[in-house]
């Protein structure tokens, strides 16, 4: 298995943007590219379902990048949740720069075996609810002439078969459909949509979350022969938000060390 290389020191990519981040409490993805922005020179809003983890999750922030995000629950399956987040950011932060789409839920059933209640609340958190936030901040950044970026997070399922994941590959599929169409409607302003597919970041939820033994397989076919550490996911999405990215749209770049 290849060493784990050190977390790289900010650049100042993102200095000046205004950054607004679903999903971002607990150590996840959306944790970790919260705090690559606040190192990279951003002012950031993050959001999540849970309020005590948000807190906790903020507060963890401050101590490690010296800088405190601004907070504001959301449930990306409501709509004036949405909207509410938006407003807030653009309120607090005086405008949004980039929208970091996170927001998604799991889960592993046959299809066979799959209830439309399970398959409506993995396409209800992790299609619809980055549709929401997609068209919330597409309509604030239009109406205010702001040419910004919308990173999503997608996944390598949305390419690759995997058993027992027919709802969650079906919503990262759609989530890829969704951001390379966005990204045509939104060019014409100047905004920017991609996304980014993971194959397996390790993080403590999902260890406590999921069989030990599969996360084992997983992450034994990855040439490096382990899984990413969430802030090298939060790398490629900071940089899609960058200016250094201002040539690329509508694109779904696979951080992963297997080809899809």
């Amino acid at each position: 298995m290849a060493s784990i290389p050190e977390e790289p020191e900010g650049r100042n990519l993102l200095a000046g943007k205004r950054v607004v981040v679903t999903a971002a409490a607990g150590t996840g993805i959306g944790s970790a590219v919260a705090k690559r922005a606040l190192v990279e020179g951003a002012s950031v809003l993050i959001s999540d379902i849970h309020e005590r983890r948000l807190t906790e999750t903020a507060n963890r922030l401050a101590q490690e990048s010296g800088r405190r995000p601004l907070t504001r629950l959301c449930d990306v399956t409501v709509e004036t949740d949405v909207q509410g987040l938006i407003d807030t950011a653009a309120h607090e932060l005086g405008g949004i720069d980039v929208m970091m789409n996170n927001a998604g839920l799991g889960g592993s059933v046959r299809l066979v075996d799959m209830t439309d209640d399970q398959w409506r609340a993995v396409l209800g958190v992790t299609l619809d609810g980055t549709m929401r936030c997609t068209r919330a901040v597409l309509r604030h950044m239009i109406d205010a002439g702001i040419e910004g970026a919308i990173v999503n997070n997608a996944s390598v399922v949305g390419w690759r078969a995997q058993d027992e994941q027919c709802h969650y590959a079906a919503a990262k599929a759609g989530v890829m459909a969704l951001t390379r169409c966005s990204a045509i409607e939104a060019a014409e302003h100047g905004i920017r949509v991609n996304a980014v597919a993971p194959s397996i970041a390790m993080h403590a939820f999902l260890a406590k979350v999921s069989d030990e033994d599969l996360l084992d397989q997983l992450s034994r076919r990855e040439a490096f022969g382990r899984a990413a550490e969430p802030w090298e996911v939060a790398n490629v999405m900071v940089f899609l938000a960058s200016d250094l990215a201002s040539y690329m749209t509508g694109e779904i770049v696979a951080v992963s060390s297997q080809h899809p």
